[in-house]
């Protein structure tokens, strides 16, 4: 191909595809792991959600997450996309990573595991995956400059060590991260790029900057850098040339780089998509539930089997206004008629078990829901939800573009919206709804955009604020979601027209966000549940966080539920010590606050099948066979990194080394990795080696029902997980799980490279990283 053609492939023709050219088709990319959340064919449409990363972790199950990976495949066909950003293959290096939820737990064997399982499920599907966010990508603070100062046999053996594991596998590609690592941003690292990726992995699909994250011409194409996202360019196009010109380039380097883009076109766009791999409900229903980890069940609570209780009280503010995500550019819009657990409980329990619903505080999101109903009528038949009209400009006296009815709080558009194509000139974009305030008081009322925000109520302006953001600064105010907002005094039952009005300029993406919140009396919500509660046989307790407790580009301050959420659980315990509480959160957390519960089960974000999975599992239809992915201290010093802050100068240093997650506790955890108990009770009955990398663990199910065990083998020298086998066993039976050492997980780096184990490797097996009774040496040759 020609000079022209090689550079136009080389960077995106928009915000989401790459370039076309005769013989070569445009690709479409979308980015996930969730979920098909943005570059589809309509931004609007409504894509599947599936559990979370750490969610999929918890399952240690690769044949259920092929097949979750199966359905976001098949759903990026519909959509019209063609490749994925996903899966997320980082690690959980802090319990504080506002990202973690993505993320499939602390190990990196369980990680490239599960990735290359997710891959596989996606790529059955004709669509490609992009690995991301190569490397070290770990944490949320300074992201984008931050500098990963880690020594080779850390990068290698454990950060590396799930790239690999999906490059081997032949994902589609690999998007380089934001961050630094040792001095040289990630799109322009050669190390990594070029000597690991090519060089010593062979890997011959493309590699891709995170979107707006090159951040060079020359340096990052002769680092291994093959295309720039998203179009027009910013360093690459033309300026590639210029380069040549000057003999900074090889213009061969290009010529490889566009042809590695054009084979992953050639490769994946357009296709059929094939069969789903079973029914879709059944399937993510199946997956929440088998991410489920039931860390104590004293007395048996669970399950709630029907006929057993007459009265169950379903408490707490995730109860009705469940997370299911976190906040990133990654959010899928919920399908309307995902089904609530008030709703799943009332109808798997049927008429002869009372549910009683109290929420017990309010869940209080940093950007709280808009309850409205639609403006006007514009023959959609919604009734729920704001009207969004689109504007070619400023004035709003304008006929609108566009108008359609958004049933949310939060709107982003990149590289176009309707009625307008591109965001190349000034435009404005305005939500309006009718607001029913349910009681007298002071309503908080929040409004945030990408430009000039007004907020009226009843046609008066409350509220305006005045600016023009930099087109550089737009995705930084989209990531922060940050609000301004208004109190005001509102009457019950009177019904409120609220008008969010967003006026910009023109930028690579646009959003505007909204939200009310009611007031509320504290002591009374508690009060109430913990009448429910007393007056209960047993209590489902729902506690965890918002959306915007898990945020791109923000981490965390703490592993404490709120002081509120803390406060319930203690008054709702005490009125009823049968009490199960749900954790609806997708990180490490402290469960001090569980203390005095008889049960607590850790659900994750787990995905549009939460109610149907939890009613199932509470009534014993489905177990909770989940696993930890992640360690829970006792303490927050025991964590071996906490908090990963930056110095001055950006640097993150690692000093941990190898010793991520459990592998660097000190003191015992408040639960371990690997920890779970479902609702079996297993005893292991042998376990022997069976070749130099088999291990067959034979155990015995002493419960009453049919249950799943994880086996999990780690090394005795550093306790490093090599191995792992899930296997469902009936009531009363034994079962031998053949456990298989993949030698990935076996290999040590040292000054002379990867060096494998010489003779027998001690190894410990058994149900966590601190519960390994059994002790062998497996015969490596």
């Amino acid at each position: 191909m020609t000079r022209d053609d090689a550079i136009a492939l080389t960077v995106g023709r928009d915000m989401w595809s790459t370039a076309q050219l005769p013989g070569i088709p445009s690709a479409r990319m979308a980015d996930g792991p969730m979920g098909i959340a943005s570059g589809r064919v309509d931004e609007r449409d409504v894509s599947v959600l599936t559990p979370c990363g750490m969610a999929l972790g918890a399952t240690f199950d690769p044949d259920l997450v092929r097949k979750v990976g199966a359905i976001v495949g098949g759903e990026a066909k519909r959509l019209g996309v063609d490749m994925v950003l996903a899966p997320n293959v980082n690690l959980v290096r802090t319990p504080l990573a506002g990202r973690a939820f993505e993320l499939f737990g602390e190990d990196p064997l369980l990680a490239g595991t599960l990735g290359v399982a997710w891959i596989g499920g996606l790529q059955s599907r004709h669509v490609g995956a992009v690995a991301k966010h190569l490397v070290c990508n770990d944490s949320e603070t300074m992201r984008d400059s931050y500098d990963a100062q880690i020594d080779e046999k850390a990068l290698r053996e454990v950060y590396l060590l799930p790239f690999e594991m999906a490059a081997k596998a032949g994902c589609a590609g690999l998007l380089a991260a934001y961050n630094r690592v040792n001095g040289s941003y990630c799109a322009e690292q050669a190390h990594v790029l070029t000597t690991v990726v090519r060089d010593d992995w062979g890997f011959e699909g493309f590699t891709v900057s995170d979107w707006f994250g090159s951040k060079s011409t020359a340096p990052a194409m002769i680092a291994g850098l093959d295309l720039e996202m998203p179009g027009p360019a910013r360093f690459y196009g033309q300026k590639l040339s210029a380069a040549v010109d000057a003999g900074e380039l090889d213009e061969a380097r290009i010529l490889t780089a566009a042809d590695r883009v054009a084979t992953a076109a050639r490769a994946w766009a357009g296709g059929d998509a094939g069969n789903e791999p079973g029914d879709r409900a059944t399937i993510l229903a199946d997956a929440a539930a088998a991410s489920f980890v039931l860390l104590d069940n004293r007395d048996a609570l669970l399950p709630m089997t029907p006929g057993r209780h007459k009265r169950i009280a379903l408490i707490g503010p995730n109860a009705a206004a469940p997370c299911f995500q976190g906040g990133t550019f990654a959010k899928i819009a919920l399908r309307p008629d995902a089904i609530g657990l008030v709703d799943a409980l009332r109808a798997r329990y049927g008429a002869d078990t009372e549910i009683i619903f109290e929420p017990g505080t309010d869940p209080s999101p940093r950007l709280p829901a808009m309850p409205a109903a639609p403006a006007q009528d514009i023959g959609d038949g919604c009734t729920h939800g704001m009207t969004v009209s689109f504007f070619g400009g400023h004035d709003f006296s304008d006929t609108p573009l566009f108008q359609e009815t958004r049933d949310t709080n939060s709107l982003t558009w990149f590289a176009g919206m309707p009625g307008m194509d591109a965001f190349d000139r000034p435009g404005g974009v305005r939500a309006a709804g009718r607001f029913a305030a349910p009681v007298d008081g002071d309503y908080r009322l929040h409004i945030g955009g990408t430009g000039s925000v007004t907020l009226r109520v009843d046609g008066e302006v409350v509220h305006s604020a005045s600016r023009s953001i930099a087109p550089g600064d737009i995705m930084g105010v989209l990531k922060s979601g940050d609000s301004d907002h208004v109190v005001l005094p509102l009457e019950a039952e009177r019904i409120y027209l609220i008008e969010a009005e967003l006026r910009f300029e023109p930028a690579r993406a646009q959003g505007l966000w909204y939200g009310v919140a009611t007031p509320g009396d504290p002591e009374t919500l508690l009060a109430r549940a913990e009448a429910a509660a007393r007056d209960a046989d047993a209590v489902v307790l729902v506690l965890g966080e918002t959306s915007d407790a898990g945020v791109e580009s923000k981490d965390r301050d703490t592993t404490f539920l709120s002081p509120d959420q803390i406060a319930l659980a203690k008054r709702v315990c005490a009125a009823n010590a049968r009490t199960a509480i749900i954790a609806n959160v997708a990180h490490a957390i402290d469960t001090g606050f569980a203390a005095d519960a008889a049960a607590l089960m850790i659900v994750w974000y787990p995905g549009e099948e939460f109610g149907p999975a939890l009613a199932s599992v509470l009534a014993g239809d489905r177990e909770p066979s989940g696993r930890l992915p992640v360690s829970f201290a006792a303490d927050e010093a025991d964590y071996p990194v906490f908090g990963a802050i930056p110095d001055a100068d950006g640097g993150l240093p690692y000093a941990e080394g190898t010793k991520i997650g459990y592998r660097g506790f000190t003191a015992r955890p408040a639960h371990a990795f690997g920890a779970g108990t479902g609702y079996g009770a297993f005893t292991v009955v042998d376990v022997q080696a069976t070749g130099p990398f088999t291990i067959a663990v034979t155990v015995r199910n002493d419960a009453g029902r049919a249950s799943a065990f994880v086996a999990q083998v780690y090394l005795a020298e550093d306790g490093a997980l090599i191995g792992f086998a899930k296997q469902v066993i009936d009531a009363g039976e034994t079962a031998t799980l053949m456990v298989i050492v993949d030698s990935i997980a076996l290999r040590r780096w040292t000054d002379d490279g990867w060096q494998m184990p010489g003779g027998p490797v001690p190894v410990a097996i058994g149900a966590s990283s601190i519960d390994l009774p059994f002790r062998i040496d497996l015969p490596v040759a």
